[in-house]
């Protein structure tokens, strides 16, 4: 039998079966049949077969051999039809209509196909293999796959078999023949006129092959159809399959058995459908599902992080509990049984096109983060929600619904916004303190993480690095509103949208007053987000004509036209910026107009209601003072002078302790006296301008102001008897808190009278304790990282519950009082000399103040290191005056240095010992530190010199010099002034200037001029300091002093051989190793780690040392047993040569060898470095007596060990022990 060619056939395997069929001579399984020629009437073959046979012959189509030359183009003959004659036509029939009905054009076939829906059936992609083509896939190796037409999720099987599937009891009573089945088991399927007796005769040979198998045989083909077929749903079949391993037909009774089938009838659906149901005549089992009864939720807790839900106004709900379905809280998301929505689902919610779910979603996060806020998911959830709805991208979608075009979205979004952005108890707490010394005055609420350096602008000229602006305009807006979520949101235009809803929109008053809030955040941000504030085209205009107009009637339809405190607010905080802000707001925007006609009558005549109208005067008065802070609206004064008489006289008309307007009143009138405290202030300063313009020629001097001094000389009688009667009120309970929030700003007032009445400068005197500290009295630094919902990129004052907690600005807190009485001393203190030795407050010349002034040093060094910025001329003062003054350290002259002696004298008779070389001791050091403490002084002022102009903005506004304050904006809060280990600066920056650069060695050749000097003032203060004043350095670690006196050794090479360094270092190095808290793992501050410096000194020591007994303790202190093997490993690997110069004694190390010996090692590494140093003579006691024994004592440890050991530690064991047997060196076998 002739077989089939392979793919794998060559060439001569062809040629050679093609020679067996040849001699066979075998008929072919296919004949050419030449096709005639129509147009000259040539008949075919078999065309003259009889008529018998004529209609089972086939039509044999066969492709004629292209001609070599191409046709001409000349007119060929008309063509014949052989198949004309054989059409019927008629005469009268339209030759367009028979040729439509006959046309089989392209576009006639597609316009009668009609698609089946393959929407339901699944898609599956081929999968990855190493071959280059497809395996072939055969039927008989598939199973329990979806490859064949039998499948259950198959759409020829769902289209062609199951409308024809059998009930199950008709199966056993209905014989195989009359079963009616599908086109293809029947036989109706196959083409031919004869498809009946085809599909008998495959039976009949189906039914021999059976005959033919055994049962076995039968039952194994059986099983392959069985393979083959899904194990979805298994039906009951009757039809025809095809073996793929015989080439027959076999036809066959299979019963399958129905396996995890879900057949839903109406008994298992939730509702029974009714037939008026509209569209219930088509069942949706999976839709009718959410008719059932929900699952009970969970009853016990668990530990187990759950995800967090909440009802819409903003509670979290807890995962036990059961509430009714009507509340609306239950939704076909995840968890259904669970009442809530989570953070996901309202961000899903959020973008939904159905209004009201778009509304309902902005307004539950609004309440979210409403309680965020105030800290009501502390205890209850993981993490920070306001964190991870700003990592989510809630700014872009707040912002993306502020463009809504319904209002009722748009409303939901400025009020979540406003949610986000402010504070309401941040915002009480500075409107509380605004009357209080320096209250004025604001941190800007600035992002505190510092920008990276761009990799792109490193090793490029600072010419050729892009400038901040340029950075910020490249980035995108997600990277910005990750950095600082303010400026991104004005970067996304936040302004020209809140100025059209304001403007166009018109919204509620409630919408209103969250945009006028949003502003005054942002204003508050910064003094350049202020500026874009007001250069916002139409904006402030749009604020200043509806909600601060000149002239108004009451209405209550709308809050448009009528004047509104938040808006008097914003133009404070405005204000607060900067002067030229101020001056715009006054002069441009019609401030200044406004400010009469609100304070020019009294509250109740203003045609608004009473808690309104003593909140926008109170507004009306803090802008007034903000303005007189810089010296501005000074004429304002006196055209309303009587006014503020007037209003000044009804502090004796405060409604009783009962009214609820009372602290609206009192916060009116701490404004008004805030305000003359300013005006007071500027009036002071009328006759210097005056006296500098003249010698001046006007051109570098401000103009004075148009208030002088004899237009405030009258106000401080009356307000003297106002002091007086609040004092003797104090004995009245009902009276009593009322009085002590309003004598705090009576000193404060008194305080810049008689400061600007005397023109002295500040004394030097402790009074500076009561008022060193932030020039912000509610910013807390400290505070601020500790908040809940206080975000790197939203920063906040983290002023939550400040009324019910204690702390400086808490009702019941004297500090107001404290800074105020203290303002007022140090002022009549410095007018009347006399006055000091009363009160106890001058230099310590009497002896029982004297007492305690090296308490009032430790206050002032413990209180330097906390001074924010804003605050440099208080650290100025108390560097020139408290901390570098001998009155104050006490020991300096009552027998310290003697004292220390005696102690020293004693150690060494106790030990016998020479604990240093022969040196001067510590007494001696620090008698001579006590007279250089004026040198000290100038030394560190001098590496201060870079904050003057920092000392001259704070000085001005500390001194009340109105006319020359910028703004009233602190500096940008990135720390204290001075750092907690300002003591070391000296040093440090002299590291800085000629320390190891990146590529090693020196930075510079010689050290700057003077270097010697203030390395010798800086370690006689740090001496001093840790003798004396052990307590004011305990802020800096162990590891960081150690850190930086060692910049002692890497700045010079020769820095470290002078005598006053090598002196004031020993006694600073014998008191360090005292320290048993010195621990070397913890990096030091500014270092990544101290691997990297000791790397450094070693490399130093071995450079530039000459053997010296200084730095060679340095080097050793970080080699004891309790340190890191790290740097062990470095000096006896990496720096093994330095151990031939390092000939520090144990006497000049005074560190017990006991920390270099115990415990014993147990690197492996390590032990045999120590061994190859011994054995080689790289390490000899007369070198390294220090590391000599402790290598020694651990080779000794090691080798002579009786603790079972891993094999890898008894093979070096056994090695060394080899060793030592050929060892030649008595002295080294001798121990």
């Amino acid at each position: 039998m002739l077989r089939r060619p392979k793919p794998t056939d060559s060439e001569a395997d062809l040629l050679r079966e093609q020679e067996h069929f040849l001699t066979s001579g075998a008929p072919s399984a296919a004949s050419v049949v030449r096709r005639p020629d129509k147009r000259r009437g040539e008949a075919g073959e078999g065309e003259g077969l009889s008529g018998e046979n004529e209609g089972s012959q086939r039509d044999v189509v066969t492709i004629e051999d292209l001609p070599d030359q191409l046709p001409s183009l000349t007119p060929a003959p008309p063509k014949k039809s052989r198949f004309k004659a054989s059409r019927v036509t008629f005469e009268d029939e339209d030759a367009g209509e028979r040729l439509d009905r006959h046309d089989t054009h392209i576009s006639a076939v597609l316009s009668r196909i009609v698609e089946r829906d393959t929407s339901s059936t699944p898609i599956s992609l081929p999968a990855f293999t190493g071959m280059a083509f497809p395996k072939v896939l055969h039927r008989s190796e598939t199973s329990n796959q979806n490859l064949h037409i039998f499948s259950s999720t198959n759409t020829f099987w769902k289209i062609f078999f199951l409308p024809s599937i059998p009930s199950s009891s008709s199966l056993c009573s209905v014989e195989p023949a009359a079963v009616s089945g599908p086109r293809l088991v029947s036989g109706q399927g196959l083409q031919g006129p004869h498809s009946s007796g085809e599909t008998m005769r495959i039976h009949v040979e189906n039914q021999a092959k059976l005959q033919a198998m055994s049962q076995s045989e039968i039952l194994e083909e059986q099983k392959k159809l069985l393979s083959q077929l899904d194990a979805g749903p298994k039906i009951v079949w009757r039809g025809c399959f095809w073996l793929p391993n015989c080439h027959f037909h076999l036809q066959c009774y299979a019963v399958f058995t129905t396996m995890d089938v879900s057949v839903n009838t109406e008994e298992d659906l939730p509702v029974k459908p009714q037939k008026e149901w509209v569209h219930m005549d088509k069942l949706e089992p999976e839709k009718l599902e959410w008719l059932r009864d929900l699952p009970e939720p969970r009853r016990k807790g668990t530990k187990k992080a759950m995800q967090a839900r909440f009802d819409f106004a903003g509670t979290l709900i807890p995962p036990t509990e059961d509430l009714p379905m009507h509340l609306g809280l239950h939704h076909h998301g995840e968890e259904p049984e669970r009442a809530g929505y989570s953070l996901q689902e309202l961000f899903l919610l959020s973008r939904s096109q159905v209004i009201q779910q778009r509304t309902l979603s902005l307004s539950t996060l609004a309440n979210i983060l409403s309680k965020a806020r105030a800290g009501e998911y502390m205890s209850v959830l993981k993490g920070s929600v306001t964190s991870t709805l700003l990592d989510a991208g809630l700014l872009f979608l707040l912002r993306f619904a502020l463009d809504d075009s319904v209002e009722g979205v748009m409303s939901a979004a400025v009020h979540a916004l406003k949610a986000l952005l402010v504070c309401a108890e941040d915002e009480e707490c500075l409107d509380c303190t605004f009357s209080w010394f320096r209250g004025l005055a604001s941190f800007p609420l600035l992002p505190s993480a510092q920008e990276e350096e761009d990799e792109e602008d490193e090793g490029l000229d600072e010419s050729m690095k892009e400038t901040a602006k340029e950075k910020e305009e490249r980035k995108s807006d997600h990277e910005v509103a990750r950095q600082d979520a303010v400026k991104g949101l004005l970067k996304m235009k936040l302004l020209p949208r809140l100025r059209y809803i304001l403007e166009v929109v018109r919204p509620s008053p409630r919408v209103v007053q969250d945009v006028l809030e949003i502003l005054t955040r942002i204003a508050r941000h910064s003094s350049s987000s202020a500026t874009q504030v007001l250069d916002c085209p139409r904006l402030m205009e749009t604020v200043m004509s509806e909600f601060l107009p000149t002239s108004w009637s009451p209405s209550s339809q709308s809050i448009y036209g009528l004047p509104l405190s938040s808006a008097m607010k914003l133009l404070r905080v405005l204000a607060t910026s900067g002067r030229h802000a101020c001056a715009r707001l006054l002069n441009s925007l019609g401030a200044s107009e406004r400010l009469s006609h609100l304070l020019s009558a009294e509250p109740n005549e203003l045609l608004l209601e009473p808690t309104e109208s003593l909140r926008i005067t109170t507004e009306a008065y803090r802008l007034w003072a903000v303005a007189a802070g810089y010296g501005q609206a000074c004429k304002l004064y006196l055209d309303l002078y009587p006014a503020l008489v007037t209003a000044l006289q009804s502090v004796h008309r405060l409604p009783p302790a009962s009214d609820p307007l009372l602290p609206l009143q009192l916060q009116r009138f701490l404004a008004l006296l805030s305000l003359l405290t300013q005006v007071t202030h500027t009036a002071g300063c009328h006759q210097e301008l005056q006296a500098g313009m003249v010698s001046s020629g006007g051109e570098e001097c401000p103009p004075p102001p148009p208030v002088s001094w004899g237009h405030v000389t009258g106000l401080q009688t009356s307000l003297m008897g106002h002091l007086k009667g609040f004092i003797k009120n104090l004995d009245d309970p009902l009276q009593k808190d009322g009085s002590l929030t309003l004598i705090p700003v009576y000193l404060v007032y008194l305080a810049a009278y008689y400061h600007q009445l005397s023109r002295q400068v500040l004394p030097h005197s402790l009074i500076f304790f009561f008022h060193t500290r932030s020039s912000s009295v509610v910013c807390n630094a400290q505070a601020i990282t500790l908040g809940p919902e206080i975000t790197n990129n939203l920063p906040g004052l983290a002023c939550t519950g400040w009324r019910n907690r204690p702390g400086l600005v808490a009702p019941s807190s004297p500090f107001p009082l404290l800074t105020g009485l203290g303002l007022l001393l140090e002022t009549i203190t410095g007018i009347h000399k006399g006055l000091s030795s009363k009160v106890g407050l001058a230099v310590p010349l009497d002896l029982e103040i004297a007492r305690h002034a090296s308490l009032y040093h430790q206050v002032a060094l413990v209180v330097l290191p906390w001074l924010l910025p804003g605050s440099e001329y208080l650290a100025h003062e108390l560097l020139s005056t408290i901390v570098f003054s001998k009155d104050f350290i006490s020991e300096g002259h009552s027998g310290g240095p003697e004292a220390v002696e005696l102690g020293e004298l004693k150690l060494h008779e106790e030990t016998q010992k020479d604990t240093s070389p022969s040196l001067q001791t510590v007494g001696t050091l620090l008698r001579e530190a006590c007279v250089q403490l004026p040198s000290i002084r100038g030394c560190f002022l001098t590496h201060l010199a870079h904050l003057e102009s920092s000392v001259i903005v704070s000085r001005d506004a500390l001194l009340g010099h109105n006319p020359w304050i910028k703004s009233h904006l602190l500096p940008e809060l990135t720390g204290p002034i001075l750092p907690s280990d300002w003591p070391f600066l000296p040093l440090v920056s002299l590291y800085e200037q000629a320390g190891v650069s990146d590529g090693g060695g020196l930075a510079v050749e010689e050290l700057p001029q003077r270097a010697l000097q203030a390395v010798t003032h800086c370690l006689q203060w740090l001496l001093l300091l840790e003798v004396w004043r052990e307590e004011a350095l305990k802020v800096v670690l162990p590891v960081a002093k150690f850190a930086r006196l060692s910049c002692v050794f890497l700045c010079s090479s020769d820095l470290f051989l002078e005598r006053p360094v090598q002196r004031l270092t020993w006694g600073l190095f014998r008191l360090s190793t005292k320290l048993d808290s010195l621990d070397l793992n913890v990096p030091p501050p500014g270092l990544a780690s101290f691997q990297d410096l000791y790397s450094a000194l070693v490399s130093q020591y071995e450079a530039v040392s000459f053997g010296d007994r200084l730095f060679g303790c340095w080097v050793l202190l970080p080699l004891q047993r309790r340190y890191s093997i790290t740097m062990r490993l470095a000096v006896f690997g990496e720096h093994v040569g330095m151990l031939r110069s390092l000939g520090v004694t144990l006497e000049q190390l005074s560190i017990p060898i006991e920390r270099f010996t115990s415990p014993p090692e147990d690197s492996l590494p390590l032990l045999r470095l120590y061994f190859r140093s011994l054995i080689t003579g790289t390490l000899k006691r007369c070198w390294c007596p220090v590391l000599y024994v402790a290598a020694l004592s651990h080779v000794n440890s090691f080798i002579f060990s009786q603790d079972a050991a891993a094999q890898e530690v008894e093979t070096a064991r056994h090695s060394m022990l080899r060793k030592i047997y050929y060892l030649t060196d008595e002295v080294l076998l001798s121990f």
